[in-house]
């Protein structure tokens, strides 16, 4: 990966290391995880791809598919925090079933319009065939790479400003 690249994809990260991870607004989530071998603490940027504001989720997609290790750690041990915006909770996790994540790629899809010049080489470039938004196309993406739905643990919603702990 080329230098400014690796900038770049890091830039998320370091700005929840400096407690600035509010500039980036709901459009990314800090997952902080633990290793399922060392037992290491980690923080893993994700791209947010929906919120459902009546029971608190905030939904990632596993772009590198069900070998990420972020993906793996959370089956293995549930994760310890995570950030969005100015709103911290301990989560529980979820994956979604396929129908689900389907309707979340295509609302996705349909709050993004601009991206989508962008979005779906890119996807296609992940996914290793060429993805067009089709149904079709969701249904398949869908089954490589999973979508979680992270929620604050006991149900309720937290404050959006504040935290859940």
């Amino acid at each position: 990966m080329k230098p400014i690249a690796r900038t770049v994809f890091k830039a998320p990260a370091k700005l929840y290391d400096h407690d600035l991870g509010w500039l980036l607004g709901k459009r990314f989530l800090c997952l902080t995880h633990f290793g399922r071998k060392s037992g290491r603490r980690y923080r893993t940027v994700l791209e947010v791809v929906g919120l459902r504001p009546g029971t608190g989720e905030v939904l990632a997609i596993a772009g590198l598919g069900p070998s990420s290790d972020w993906f793996r750690n959370i089956q293995a041990a549930p994760a310890a925090e995570v950030a969005i915006g100015r709103r911290k909770f301990v989560p529980s996790c979820r994956i979604l079933d396929e129908p689900e994540a389907v309707d979340a790629i295509a609302d996705y899809e349909r709050r993004n319009l601009l991206l989508r010049p962008v979005l779906r080489p890119v996807l296609s470039r992940l996914l290793g065939w060429r993805y067009d938004g089709s149904d079709a196309a969701r249904h398949r993406l869908v089954q490589q790479l999973p979508i979680v739905a992270f929620r604050p643990r006991g149900g309720a919603e937290p404050d959006q400003e504040g935290t859940d702990r």
